[in-house]
């Protein structure tokens, strides 16, 4: 009588790669679970996990720029839960520290990371405010006269970065939803059809 053998799996348990991936499923799985932001931002609370499985796969992105691939995400399965969350939790865990201190010093409590952030930058953007005023009241006069320079030349890199940041606070928008988005645009097949265009 034969002996029948089962087939023996070379699955590795235990492994930063299994505890990434068990991690990023515990994570898609409570995503959508309302609780405040005090419990979510504990060291085991939902954003800080978040953001620190974020950070790591953030590290190890072959990109200079850091930015996570969607096949990456969905491998972690965290591609699933929202960007802005995301995007929420790492720049939390990024700024954990000053977050926890701006926290601790508010009188009010905030309901999201969303509001955190907007008040962080708020009290950042009044802190800068007197440096600002007093610079320009020096220096009316160069800055009238770059206006007046400036008038039909085209904006420079630092220009539009600077454009693009003041959009992003005024409009409480996270700069690494812009980011992204920049990054998702096709500029190789823009410029192929402006060749053939400007060919034909």
């Amino acid at each position: 009588m034969a002996i029948s053998k089962k087939s023996a799996t070379t699955k590795q348990v235990g492994t930063t790669l299994d505890a990434m991936v068990t991690e990023g499923k515990a994570l898609y799985n409570i995503w959508k679970q309302t609780n405040s932001l005090k419990d979510a931002t504990k060291a085991k609370g939902f954003d800080t996990r978040l953001g620190k499985l974020l950070q790591q796969l953030k590290a190890q992105s072959p990109l200079d720029s850091g930015q996570i691939s969607r096949q990456t995400l969905a491998t972690y399965h965290v591609d699933k839960i929202d960007r802005r969350r995301r995007s929420e939790a790492l720049w939390f865990v990024e700024n954990e520290v000053d977050c926890r201190e701006f926290m601790k010093s508010s009188k009010k409590g905030f309901t999201s990371l969303s509001a955190l952030q907007k008040a962080m930058s708020k009290a950042s953007k009044e802190a800068d405010t007197p440096t600002e005023a007093k610079a320009s009241k020096d220096k009316p006069s160069a800055k009238a006269e770059k206006k007046v320079s400036d008038v039909g030349q085209k904006p420079s890199k630092d220009d539009i970065v600077k454009s693009i940041v003041k959009a992003c606070q005024y409009s409480g928008i996270d700069l690494l939803d812009i980011a992204e988005a920049l990054m998702e645009i096709d500029t190789v097949s823009e410029a192929e059809e402006t060749e053939t265009k400007v060919a034909a």
